[in-house]
């Protein structure tokens, strides 16, 4: 499939609601919690064993953006949205299948392996594309992006909800939520993959900016370089402290506030669930926009050393008070979500736009080991605190306190990153034959 190329005369503010498209249909990914308490109950699982589909899904996904991400950059957006559409709804079809028989694998193989596929190859799908239509602002334009797959819980959360409950939370009724997923998903990813195009002319984005203008490096020399892997350890510890609050969330605030006068509803939960992806959303978009003002750096300065400050204040207060406990939960996921947006303007600051979609795939294999880290840290805790006879909140407080530790690795190395070495840089004559080799030759 060629990357369709823009007419002449296109505006640039088209691609992204077809970026959004997709990543509003994946980000369902943020909304698993609302679906555990009724696997748990329906199919006699444990926290660690219900969030599964879940940790292989984010596995999946770091795994197939890794792998895909020189497919991607090749074959085009429209591609990769395809093969994203495909296997985010099979994995969904697929899932369907294993509640209705009560078949958990078929779950763990749908959501997890196939969907998951899906979500990383939908993932940077538009990434390369977005940063090469916008060179101006990248901090924006990917966060434009991004911003879709932290909101999509937004929708899917209270939707969710409202399906299990007219459908019932028995495997009939999860099978036939999933069923409805897959569908009304692949109908959604549809447009964008119409609507998707890339900047005409060889190097040159809409803006009239040239796309290869100043350090380019290659994925493969990338991943030699420190900086790569300073990054990768940035994301990783941001990462996880995130996704372990995210995947857990709806239990988590059932817990904070069980013992209390005013216990939070399963309806309370999911709207909670639902404030987290809108504080995630809303992060992707504003942090990363402010990156391109205060730069790269200093932003995840604020996201890694802030953010643990919010952990402290969960840990030592937050079950005293819903709505400070509801206010630190949403900082940090806006901080979570904007860490998520602003890493591809990073990788750009650092790599340049050469190739930065593969090296983006790459990158993300850090969400892939924080996708098992996360929650595995913060379930199997509770799990075992819960065998020793405590509840509440102190279920959570020995998690709480390793995830301020990982922020403080991810705050030092950043604080390593430095530019990149000229030996990693492309040539410009190598960079120009390889970028007109990529170059369709006409619009499909």
């Amino acid at each position: 499939m060629s990357p369709p190329v823009a007419p002449a005369g296109w505006s640039r503010w088209l691609v992204p609601p077809a970026a959004l498209s997709v990543h509003l249909s994946i980000g369902q990914a943020y909304a698993w919690s609302v679906f555990k308490p009724p696997l748990e109950s329906a199919l006699g699982l444990s926290g660690t064993q219900s969030a599964l589909p879940f940790q292989l899904a984010i596995v999946m996904l770091g795994l197939s953006a890794a792998f895909g991400g020189t497919l991607v950059e090749r074959n085009g957006p429209r591609w990769a949205m395809t093969v994203a559409l495909v296997c985010f709804s099979s994995g969904f079809l697929i899932s369907a299948l294993g509640a209705a028989t009560e078949q958990y694998w078929l779950i763990v193989l749908g959501y997890g392996f196939v969907g998951g596929t899906g979500l990383g190859i939908g993932y940077i799908s538009p990434v390369s594309t977005l940063i090469k239509w916008f060179p101006d602002r990248p901090g924006m334009a990917t966060g434009i992006a991004i911003m879709g797959f932290g909101g999509g819980a937004l929708i899917a959360s209270p939707w969710s909800a409202q399906m299990l409950e007219s459908f019932g939370s028995d495997s009939s009724g999860i099978a036939l939520a999933f069923l409805v997923h897959g569908l009304s998903y692949a109908v959604f990813m549809t447009l964008g993959v119409l609507l998707v195009r890339v900047p005409r002319g060889a190097g040159t984005a809409a803006s009239g900016s040239p796309v290869g203008q100043g350090v380019q490096v290659s994925a493969s020399s990338a991943v030699r370089t420190p900086q790569f892997w300073c990054l990768w350890v940035v994301l990783c510890m941001n990462v996880t402290a995130g996704i372990g609050i995210l995947e857990k969330a709806a239990p988590m605030i059932k817990d904070f506030f069980a013992d209390t006068s005013t216990p939070v509803s399963v309806s309370a939960a999911a709207g909670f669930v639902a404030l987290l992806s809108a504080a995630n959303m809303a992060g992707r978009i504003g942090w990363s926009s402010t990156s391109d003002l205060i730069g790269r750096k200093n932003i995840y300065r604020v996201y890694l050393g802030v953010g643990a400050l919010m952990y402290a204040l969960i840990a030592l207060i937050g079950d005293a008070s819903k709505p400070l406990f509801v206010l630190f939960a949403l900082v940090i996921l806006s901080f979570y979500g904007g860490g998520f947006a602003t890493i591809p303007a990073y990788l750009k600051d650092l790599f340049g736009t050469y190739q930065v979609g593969a090296i983006h795939g790459r990158l993300l294999t850090a969400w892939s080991t924080a996708g098992v880290l996360g929650p595995l840290i913060v379930n199997w805790i509770a799990d075992r605190q819960e065998e020793a006879g405590k509840h509440g909140s102190s279920l959570y407080t020995l998690s709480l306190f390793i995830m301020i530790g990982l922020l403080a690795v991810g705050f030092v190395a950043n604080e390593l990153v430095r530019p990149v070495h000229a030996r990693h840089h492309v040539p410009a004559p190598r960079e120009a034959t390889d970028a007109e080799r990529q170059q369709p030759e006409s619009a499909a």
